[in-house]
């Protein structure tokens, strides 16, 4: 391009020295700026397709690592997810479990307080016998104590 306006330069200060000059040599150099221009704008239009390409090739590049980053995310959510499930089924049955074993324990004090209430009332009941027995008998036998 340099060439032709140097050229062109060249032409135009002959046009003004020489009344010989023949007009249709800019026209003809017209044409060669035409024509370097439309290569220039082809040139241009290239480039930038080829760069809209690579965009085009990076933005996919990074839509599938995006992607692949969210499945490794999700992936590693589903397994947190898993395992925090797997812990909260084991501790809801270790509290069955142990709510079980308070149950039976409570059931069987119960059974103990129960039986050991019996024995007490069986032991009061004999020995208010007994010692109903003996003052009878010390009724009976005609010896009353002086109180």
């Amino acid at each position: 391009m340099e060439a032709l306006l140097s050229q062109f330069t060249f032409l135009s200060d002959q046009s003004l020295h020489d009344k010989s000059f023949d007009p249709s040599t800019i026209e003809d150099l017209m044409k060669l700026f035409e024509i370097e221009s439309y290569k220039a704008w082809a040139a241009a239009e290239l480039e930038q397709e080829r760069e809209v390409e690579e965009a085009e090739d990076a933005m996919q590049e990074a839509e599938e690592h995006l992607n692949s980053a969210m499945e490794s995310a999700m992936d590693e959510f589903r397994r947190f997810e898993e395992e925090l499930e797997r812990i909260s089924r084991d501790e809801v049955e270790s509290l069955v479990q142990t709510a079980e074993k308070a149950r039976n324990m409570g059931n069987l004090m119960e059974k103990k307080a129960s039986i050991a209430s019996k024995k007490y009332i069986e032991a009061a009941l004999n020995s208010a016998t007994a010692s109903m027995k003996s003052a009878w008998k010390g009724i009976s036998s005609g010896k009353v104590h002086p109180s």
